[in-house]
């Protein structure tokens, strides 16, 4: 790999790595195309003890967003309280009162999924697709979100290389994650990754984090997926893939002068679904007792019409 030159690598990647066409011009799902019916009665029959984690870290004030590209932590605001209700200010007969609230919050500010209009590749959508034609101020006029509702279910895989690999569960800033880290996770996880599997890669820079404080959680250094996995991810036909970093691909990128070259040749190119910010921790500690790193996992994208990400509270049922 030259790192004076991400244009050459990322457009060799993209015409390796295609899915373009694979599953008909009309396509909307990507890779979710891997997840059949099959793959959910597999991921199913894990469900062996009951016990369930959420992977979501929680959406408040308090969350990692600083502003960059207008993103905000969310907004909270109560509609109506139980003040107003115990003064009677609501208008409700027999003595009835409720609560009601409102949130404000860009789709991508905490734990979400990458929907397939987030990245183009010079000009292109997934697909192949002219961008100005699929995503317009209406939003995602072709490849919305609200298509992948009812399909990410199925096999969830942990794949901790922080643990593996890291200092305390932790991998450094800037730490490249290649196809051999992953492959090592998991042969010593004893469990094999492969087509329709929902991978989870945990680095432990979010526990880093909340030990120490955001500072540059949010578009700052962090250990993530090193530009030469693209092949792995393409090549193993997972469905879908999260890390519990903000960015996913390994900050600083691997180039000299890029940003976020592993997203434009995923996202546009092979139409992977990728996931940020999720919370592997309390799930990765509970795979470390009882040996076990796979498991059922529901992880819907809200069927927000257009949207181009969204946020998501994905449950792991062991």
């Amino acid at each position: 790999m030259d790192r004076t030159d991400p244009e050459g690598a990322i457009a060799e990647a993209a015409k390796k790595y295609s899915n373009w066409g694979r599953w008909g011009e009309d396509d909307v799902l990507g890779t979710l195309n891997f997840l059949d019916e099959a793959k959910r009665r597999e991921g199913a029959a894990l469900v062996r003890r009951g016990v369930s984690f959420s992977l979501s870290q929680r959406f408040d004030m308090n969350g990692p967003q600083k502003g960059w590209r207008r993103r905000t932590n969310p907004v909270h605001t109560m509609l109506d309280t139980g003040t107003d209700a115990a003064l009677g200010n609501q208008g409700f007969p027999h003595g009835i009162g409720g609560a009601d609230d409102v949130i404000a919050m860009p789709l991508q500010c905490s734990t979400q999924w990458d929907g397939l209009g987030h990245i183009f590749d010079h000009g292109k959508a997934w697909n192949g697709r002219a961008a100005e034609k699929v995503v317009t101020s209406d939003g995602d006029l072709v490849t919305g979100i609200e298509h992948m509702a009812p399909h990410v279910a199925g096999r969830g895989v942990l794949l901790d290389v922080g643990q593996v690999l890291g200092t305390d569960g932790e991998l450094p800033d800037a730490f490249a994650i290649t196809e051999d880290h992953l492959t090592a996770a998991a042969k010593a996880h004893r469990v094999s990754v492969g087509r329709g599997d929902i991978v989870l890669v945990r680095t432990g820079h979010l526990a880093r984090s909340r030990r120490e404080g955001w500072g540059d959680y949010a578009g700052g250094p962090a250990p993530g997926l090193s530009f030469t996995t693209a092949g792995w991810l393409h090549g193993t036909e997972i469905a879908a893939i999260a890390t519990d970093t903000w960015g996913f691909e390994v900050r600083p990128n691997e180039f000299d002068h890029a940003f976020q070259p592993l997203h434009q040749v995923a996202i546009p190119n092979m139409g992977l679904l990728i996931g940020e910010m999720w919370d592997l921790d309390t799930l990765a500690a509970d795979c470390a007792a009882d040996g076990v790193y796979e498991f059922w996992l529901t992880a819907a994208p809200l069927p927000i019409t257009g949207a181009v990400g969204s946020p998501v509270n994905p449950v792991a049922v062991k």
